[in-house]
């Protein structure tokens, strides 16, 4: 990494998805940078922030100094606790005003991931147009870098006029731009900063895993139309096995064919590679190995390697032959799996319907897989498996269209440009694939129903909402589909509806599966049990970096267990290829047939 420091400018934002590694990489560099005797502020507005624990310092929404570490300053912005502020100060002056359904309608709408990112934003915001405060840093590090979606939104007029708060047009979560109106001129400031090549550097971060990479190359083409062009890639984890173990060999080659692949847009811009680290990157010293040099090799005899993590969390983990019983026992219903992306969620929706349908049972498997590989996967003639493919970008097309459709003659063009962009919200597609699905889920009546990619609580909620307000309001819940009313209640029957959490035993994932429970439980939907996907520590490997990781995965597996799920499955990390019925059931550590 030390050529990439001679790059950086004086703005560096990190983005990438959970658990890829960006909250390590940018105190990686900050640090870097603070022994080269750069000033340096680094800046968290992540949601599932571990600063604290990567750099050994308790902070606060203050600049704190790092530990140890002369010349670096690091704060968390609790973009939970702004976007409550947010939330308050726009439904506030409504209360005792509105129905009481329709402030409900209101809070749901301004509950959703896109509130939180626009809170977070305007607390950095805020600092960087602090001049007297930011004048003595010669590097600002922001983690968790703002989305286009949210640039976007900044630059539309209507964001900045009350629009939302009478909004009656479609279900939004993008409502605290309407209590932001007066950080108009700071807003525009820092975008322009975004945009200035000459100020700031933009970092994707990507793990060396072809999902990664397809993610990474999303966020960089919606940054470079907007015209934030100045981009650096990290592709973390590269892993170089230490010994002729076959799992290391194989997790080598498939991180190799991941980085041979790599969509063609990340191999024009400049990049920079980081080694695996077993342990992951918490503590100072682990942060220094990054960029001074590769991490020392370890020694086969000083590493523990257990047969199975299976030996360590015995009589905590649910088998799968048990847990497979238990989800066929009713003999019909519907199976969500849902998951941050990255976690393994479709393969795994797809391995539960291909062994069902090996069971006898009559299966729908209803996937949102952009590729339609799944379809492949698990073989074409399998008999009792039907596969639906729900294509996102056709539902949210059919849906944006119907909205924008209806309020065409009764918005403003201000209005109309924003409500717009209010459908290019990520909540939209879920909205929009949530009601495809809700056709199919009347299915789980006569047979099975297993659902990737299923609504968060907060989707749910938002619908919900929508159906009191036009029950109180409107006294008409006719605009939305029979299967959308009739939906919810399903779902929060636990006899008909088993929801399946899809983690991997890491930090980052494990705290953003956690979050996600608690959201279905605020829609009154209480996950049916975890599903924590490939792990090294059940995978037999004897590699001794690979037994460090996965004696490393323990922490967040007694984590889940003991904090979080109420059953818990193991998922092996696997080197078959998953190419067929056969070979998905590996993901289940059992044989082919």
């Amino acid at each position: 990494m030390k050529s990439f420091f001679k790059k950086v400018s004086r703005y560096l934002f990190f983005t990438g998805k959970g658990g890829v590694g960006k909250t390590s990489m940018a105190c990686a560099t900050a640090l870097g940078l603070a022994e080269q005797g750069k000033r340096v502020l680094l800046i968290s507005t992540d949601p599932a922030s571990n600063l604290d624990e990567v750099l050994e310092t308790p902070l606060s929404s203050c600049p704190t100094p790092v530990k140890n570490v002369p010349n670096l300053l690091a704060l968390n912005i609790d973009p939970i606790d702004a976007a409550r502020e947010y939330r308050e100060g726009v439904v506030g002056p409504y209360r005792g005003v509105l129905p009481e359904a329709a402030v409900t309608q209101m809070e749901e709408q301004l509950s959703g991931a896109c509130t939180v990112e626009i809170a977070g934003f305007n607390e950095f915001s805020k600092l960087l147009g602090n001049d007297t405060a930011m004048q003595d840093y010669d590097h600002i590090i922001l983690d968790t870098a703002p989305t286009g979606h949210t640039l976007r939104l900044l630059n539309l007029p209507s964001a900045w006029n009350d629009f939302i708060a009478s909004n009656q047009t479609g279900s939004s979560c993008l409502g605290p731009i309407a209590g932001l109106k007066e950080q108009k001129i700071l807003f525009e400031q820092v975008v322009a900063a975004l945009k200035d090549p000459a100020r700031t550097l933009l970092i994707l971060v990507s793990r060396a895993e072809a999902m990664s990479f397809q993610e990474a190359h999303r966020a960089g083409n919606e940054l470079n139309e907007l015209g934030l062009n100045n981009q650096h890639l990290i592709i973390n984890g590269v892993f170089t096995p230490v010994s002729e173990d076959p799992i290391a060999e194989a997790f080598a080659e498939k991180s190799a064919r991941a980085i041979a692949a790599m969509p063609e847009a990340l191999r024009c811009i400049p990049s920079t590679r980081v080694p695996f680290f077993p342990s992951g990157v918490m503590g100072v010293a682990a942060l220094q190995s990054v960029y001074r040099d590769p991490p020392d090799g370890l020694a086969p005899e000083r590493v523990v390697c257990p047969e199975s993590g299976s030996d360590v969390l015995s009589g905590k983990i649910s088998g799968w032959p048990g847990f497979l019983g238990e989800l066929e026992e009713e003999g019909n219903g519907v199976i969500m799996t849902m998951g941050k992306g990255g976690v393994g969620k479709t393969t795994m929706a797809a391995a539960i319907a291909a062994e069902l349908a090996h069971r006898g049972h009559k299966v729908v498997l209803s996937t949102t897989d952009p590729a339609a590989h799944v379809a492949q996967t698990i073989e074409k003639d399998l008999p009792n498996l039907t596969v639906e493919r729900i294509d996102p970008k056709a539902e949210t097309e059919r849906y944006v269209a119907g909205v924008l459709e209806k309020n065409r003659s009764k918005l403003s063009e201000d209005d109309m440009a924003l409500l717009e962009e209010e459908m290019r919200s990520p909540c939209i597609e879920e909205i929009a694939v949530f009601q495809a699905f809700a056709q199919t889920v009347a299915k789980g009546e006569t047979g099975f129903v297993v659902l990737d990619t299923a609504p968060t609580g907060h989707t749910l909620l938002l619908l919900d909402a929508t159906q009191s307000y036009h029950r109180e309001v409107a006294k008409s819940v006719d605009e939305l589909p029979e299967a959308v009313k009739t939906l919810l209640p399903r779902v929060r029957d636990p006899k008909f509806t088993k929801v399946l959490i899809v983690a991997l035993p890491e930090a980052t994932p494990t705290h953003e599966a956690s979050a996600l429970q608690e959201d279905l439980r605020r829609a009154g939907i209480e996950p049916y049990g975890w599903i924590v996907n490939r792990c090294f520590s059940f995978s037999g490997t004897r590699d001794p970096a690979l037994c460090a990781k996965g004696m490393d995965e323990l922490t967040y597996l007694n984590e889940i267990l003991d904090h979080h799920a109420q059953r818990t499955v193991i998922s092996p990390w696997v080197p078959q290829e998953l190419n067929g019925a056969e070979n998905l059931r590996h993901l289940f550590g059992f044989p082919g047939r």
